[in-house]
């Protein structure tokens, strides 16, 4: 017999004894409290293979997941750093300096300078982090990218502690994640993306605890976590109200546990207005605008947003496409076959208004890659939507919503369709692929786990080394461009940013600002080819750098469609095939 939720908020004395609140005299329901959903799925789903299943009873597995996720990422210790990590470097020197002003200097990251609380769209705990490792171990990439080894780490063993109460293979959940390029190359920066993955991982399961075995200081210690993750990267914020709606999926009505969701909301408060002290606006106010900007800069259709965002979900989570045949039934693959198929020749004809064109000379090898990743993709939103209509409980709630409102926000809300966005998604698609598999519809085997896993981890590797080729070529040229400025006695000049300005500013080069910058016969310009905020300039080049980029797959190239941290340079979060070479040129001002 089932009940409606009901939704008034009650404030009897029994509900605060079921969360375990100090003072309480009432003994708490021991009956709900010690519940193993594992062992009450188990009657119900159809035996896996016991291969499998005995990896997954291996003592301290989780531990050994951990491992081999520092294991394949210990050969990018040396990295170079990239994209953004030059913002959360320079606020994390400022944090050193004056530890309650992390955004008080200026940056030229546009084409003139602003103020980083401008610049900056992101809070400093990530930053503060980073000032912490520096002031013990330096501000080396070895270093810094070791000490984001603790997030990455904890992201998968995070990702088993909350799979082994959703499901039987918690491992395979743990290894889906770790498998996934979204989250290889992610965990290769000192960007905030991985240390708040790693606290919305803890933060869900403490709530979960919280709610289930109705503990106060589970929720608590949530509550603590929701906030540093969202102020951590603030898409943390979005745990409140998903949690909010597993809650009440779970309870069935608004209970006292909904208080300890003020202390995020109070924390994000508190913040505002310390911000707003220290830089005139509360640094939560900007965003909107930001992203309303970013919008109307670089308009998109909602069918143009929706297929780039299935592609960018499809490449970074490949997993879901290793797994395709033991996921689906036959008719279900070849009616998805069928859809990829029309999108593929869509695609490489031009139908498909996507804003931006695939490049001609790559448009069939694109074209069979988007309608590949649309096909991955795609099998993600749909395992969130099956898992929810097969059990409709509260874990595959929150499943659904997770998956849901990470793919919303990428598509159509954010300032653009990149993977840092599709990272927070990943562990629950790991968790959907597990909970589908122990279904059983077809024998789990190891070679059948083992095989697309060994796979899909041998792929996001290759396109980890192609992201760090791109950020190792930087650091070269900013060390080639200061060594022929210094044989011609010249000042050097640059446009771009990403880690090429970060390693530019460190030999001394100097930022152009396009409304301030008066160069000089004594001075030469180095322009990359493959940048972004870009001078621009009429006169011809004098001299180039060529650097060969031989790994043979692009993460950041508009002539391979390939946009991993913007879909404004493509509509793949990657692209195999020959990479072109990165150009640098360098220009004279002789009048």
């Amino acid at each position: 017999m089932t009940h409606e939720p009901d939704w008034r908020v009650s404030f009897r004395s029994v509900e605060i004894e079921e969360i375990g609140l100090p003072g309480s005299m009432t003994a708490k329901p021991a009956a709900r409290s010690n519940r193993n959903p594992n062992k009450q799925r188990s009657a119900t789903v159809q035996p896996a293979s016991a291969g499998w299943l005995r990896w997954e009873s291996i003592r301290g597995v989780g531990w050994y997941a951990a491992a081999l996720a520092a294991l394949c990422l210990l050969p990018f210790l040396g990295e170079a750093f990239h994209i953004d990590d030059p913002l959360f470097l320079w606020a994390a020197k400022q944090i050193a300096q004056h530890p309650l002003n992390p955004y008080g200097f200026s940056v030229v990251w546009y084409s003139n300078s602003m103020s980083m609380s401008e610049v900056m769209k992101n809070p400093p705990l990530a930053s503060y982090f980073l000032a912490v490792v520096a002031h013990f171990a330096g501000w080396s990439e070895n270093a810094m990218h070791l000490a984001m080894l603790l997030p990455a780490m904890s992201a998968i063993f995070l990702t088993y502690g909350l799979a082994r109460e959703m499901t039987r293979f918690p491992l395979l959940a743990a290894c889906v994640t770790l498998a996934s390029p979204g989250y290889m190359v992610s965990a290769t920066s000192v960007m905030c993306d991985v240390p708040m993955l790693a606290l919305w991982l803890a933060a869900v399961i403490a709530w979960r605890k919280g709610i289930k075995e109705h503990r106060w200081w589970w929720l608590a210690a949530s509550g603590v976590l929701i906030a540093i993750c969202a102020l951590t990267k603030y898409f943390g914020v979005c745990l409140i109200p998903l949690l909010l709606l597993y809650s009440v999926w779970e309870k069935r009505r608004i209970g006292s546990w909904v208080f300890f969701m003020l202390i995020p909301v109070v924390a994000l408060f508190g913040y505002q207005i310390w911000t707003e002290s220290l830089y005139g606006e509360g640094l939560l106010s900007g965003l909107g605008e930001y992203v309303q900007y970013a919008h109307d800069e670089h308009p998109l259709s909602a069918v143009a947003s929706l297929l780039t965002a299935l592609s960018f979900v499809g490449g970074c989570i490949l997993p879901a496409l290793a797994f395709l045949p033991s996921l689906w039934s036959r008719r279900t693959m070849i009616l998805a076959i069928c859809l990829a198929t029309t999108v593929f020749g869509a695609g490489a004809l031009g139908w498909i208004g996507l804003g931006q064109e695939f490049p001609g000379q790559n448009r069939i090898l694109l074209a069979v890659q988007f309608s590949i990743f649309i096909l991955s993709g795609g099998s993600v939103l749909v395992l969130a939507i099956s898992d929810f209509w097969s059990h409709r409980d509260a874990d595959s709630a929150l499943l659904a919503a997770w998956v849901g409102g990470t793919f919303v926000f990428t598509a159509f809300l954010n300032w653009t369709v990149n993977a840092r966005s599709i990272l927070p998604m990943i562990p629950a698609a790991g968790l959907l692929i597990a909970r589908r598999l122990e279904k059983g519809r077809v024998s789990l085997s190891i070679a059948r786990a083992v095989v697309p896993l060994a796979a899909c981890m041998a792929i996001s590797i290759w396109v980890t080394a192609g992201d760090a080729e791109l950020a190792n070529s930087m650091r070269t040229a900013a060390r080639e461009v200061h060594k022929r400025g210094n044989e011609m006695s010249r000042q050097v000049l640059f446009s771009g940013h990403w880690g090429f300005q970060y390693y530019m500013e460190s030999l001394g080069g100097v930022a152009i600002e396009s409304s301030k910058t008066q160069p000089t016969a004594l001075d030469i310009l180095v322009r990359p080819e493959n940048n972004t905020n870009q001078v621009e300039t009429d006169s011809p080049p004098f001299d180039s750098l060529l650097l060969k980029m031989r790994i043979g797959v692009s993460v950041m190239r508009a002539e391979k469609g390939a946009g991993f941290y913007s879909s404004k340079w493509g509509i793949l979060p990657y692209a195999f095939g020959p990479v072109p070479d990165e150009r640098y040129d360098f220009y004279r001002f002789d009048q």
